[in-house]
């Protein structure tokens, strides 16, 4: 493979992402076909040296998302670096991926039962000293304060659980990548 068809397959590969993140790549790469031309290499022992661009690729993709993800803490960001770390092998979507649509799933079912007994404890705030309850209306002013609390609370102690999720998630990426790499990385 030429120079250009590597960097073609390259680009192809970081679509995507940022016009800035694509254009730092490709002239990383291009530097190191300048560097191996220099020292009297053919364009193709250097392609074959860099190994596949696909593979580059996927594993500049997963960076990219693992660096927005510590720069900006957001649910886009969050979803960029799983899908990232998911991103840098078959096997660990055959392994993690049940995984998390498990915690996942859990995590949804939780933040729903925390925004419907918010809901509920508003209803029994509003509504429940009209209803003559046992105790009377401080019991039900006082009871619907309870639950939305509890509610808030329970909803703070599942971002963390998230935040946490996804750190974990962002660690277990970069493990991964490390341990890879050398195996990866092409044998002068």
């Amino acid at each position: 493979m030429n120079r250009q068809a590597f960097i073609d397959r390259l680009r192809l590969g970081l679509s995507g992402l940022p016009p800035k993140a694509i254009a730092e790549a490709v002239a990383d790469y291009e530097t190191h076909f300048t560097e191996g031309l220099a020292a009297g290499r053919t364009e193709e022992e250097v392609a074959d040296a860099l190994g596949d661009p696909a593979r580059l690729a996927r594993e500049l993709r997963a960076e990219t998302g693992l660096k927005r993800w510590e720069e900006e803490r957001n649910p886009t960001s969050a979803a960029g670096a799983i899908f990232a770390v998911l991103g840098l092998g078959a096997i660990d979507i055959l392994i993690l991926l049940p995984i998390l649509m498990t915690v996942a799933g859990t995590l949804f079912g939780l933040i729903v039962a925390a925004i419907a007994i918010f809901v509920g404890g508003g209803v029994v705030f509003a509504a429940g000293p009209f209803l003559n309850p046992p105790g009377g209306a401080a019991v039900a002013l006082l009871g619907g304060i309870g639950l939305m609390a509890a509610a808030a609370s329970l909803g703070a102690i599942l971002t963390l659980c998230v935040i946490g999720l996804v750190n974990a998630l962002v660690w277990y990426g970069r493990l991964h990548y490390r341990l890879l790499k050398p195996a990866m990385e092409p044998k002068s």
